[in-house]
């Protein structure tokens, strides 16, 4: 068995589990645009391929699945989960399974004010966000919603262009500055995160684990420590069986007064699955099983409290 895991990059972490979970009865593949990926060196072979949006770029994907003999596919960055799910088809066709959730499901969570209508519609709490300055103006002196609050891209990831306004002229200053930019309500809570795995052969969501998360660098959970809440797993197993979900996703949730808001939904490994798997919570060998067409048991809630982890930085030297 031979899984390729698409746009690796520093994701050293992801690549090592695989290979542990194998155990020797298969390869673990890997894939970036750039040679100084360092997660590329960890797999058992590796490909520098062009980048997702290059018009040979799906061909380049296929023609590495028919060499190594690919039995599933992941990728571990947001625009390119939509690109797989699209061709689900043509990877069936070879004999690969696509790791992941529907292209429907892949493009809701990477468009916020789209999520936000499908929480507000099926009844999660979540921050309040707006499109229009008008209505998110008229909703301040209706005392709906205070300041602060945050101005970001509609579409985005990893954090990156989100800004704090305090007041209405910063407010217009920023929703000016780009295009689908939206508003949205500062959560002032406890962040949470929620590693979670829906089997993808019985539909069933059979593993939860959440941690607080203490320290945040670039969107990603830095230092968290591990807890468990039997009312937290009902809520997120509520919210992925309405949703739809498969394969690996990530929640991000703000515990507020003990009411949970759902933040986000990425569907892949986050930054911060290692400390579930450091947990004794193995999501690897979940999707082996899986490939094998084996359906996994709920594992979800088993693993200890009160474990931290704490990310720290290494390096890698190779010749150029």
């Amino acid at each position: 068995m031979n899984i390729l895991i698409a746009s690796c990059g520093t994701r050293n972490k992801i690549i090592q589990y695989f290979k542990r979970a194998m155990a020797g009865r298969g390869r673990v593949v890997a894939t970036d645009c750039n040679p100084n990926a360092p997660a590329l060196y960890d797999a058992d072979c590796h490909y520098i391929v062009p980048r997702i949006t290059a018009d040979n770029y799906m061909d380049v994907i296929y023609d590495i699945c028919r060499r190594e003999k690919i039995d599933g596919i992941l990728s571990l960055i947001d625009p390119e989960l939509s690109l797989l799910a699209l061709h689900e088809k043509e990877f069936e066709a070879l004999g690969v399974k696509v790791i992941g959730s529907s292209y429907e499901l892949c493009e809701r969570t990477l468009n916020k004010w789209e999520m936000y209508q499908w929480l507000t519609a099926h009844g999660y709490k979540c921050a309040r966000s707006y499109m229009d300055v008008d209505t998110f103006l008229a909703d301040v002196q209706a005392g709906v919603i205070s300041y602060p609050v945050f101005v970001k891209p509609a579409k985005g990831s990893a954090s990156i262009a989100i800004s704090k306004a305090e007041d209405e002229e910063t407010v217009r200053l920023l929703m000016s500055h780009g295009e689908e930019m939206m508003i949205q309500e500062f959560l002032d809570g406890q962040e949470i995160g929620a590693d979670c795995y829906i089997d993808m052969v019985s539909g069933e969501t059979v593993s939860v684990f959440t941690k607080k998360k203490l320290v945040m660098r670039a969107g990603e959970t830095d230092k968290g420590i591990s807890f468990r809440d039997e009312h937290l797993f009902a809520l997120i197993t509520k919210f992925i069986g309405e949703s739809g979900f498969r394969g690996q996703i990530d929640i991000d949730l703000f515990d507020i007064d003990g009411v949970y808001y759902i933040s986000e939904v990425n569907p892949r490994f986050g930054g911060g699955y290692p400390h579930a798997y450091e947990c004794g919570v193995d999501h690897m060998t979940l999707i082996l099983n899986n490939l094998e067409d084996r359906a996994n048991k709920s594992i979800i809630g088993q693993y200890e409290e009160g474990l931290v982890m704490m990310k720290y930085n290494e390096i890698m030297v190779r010749r150029a």
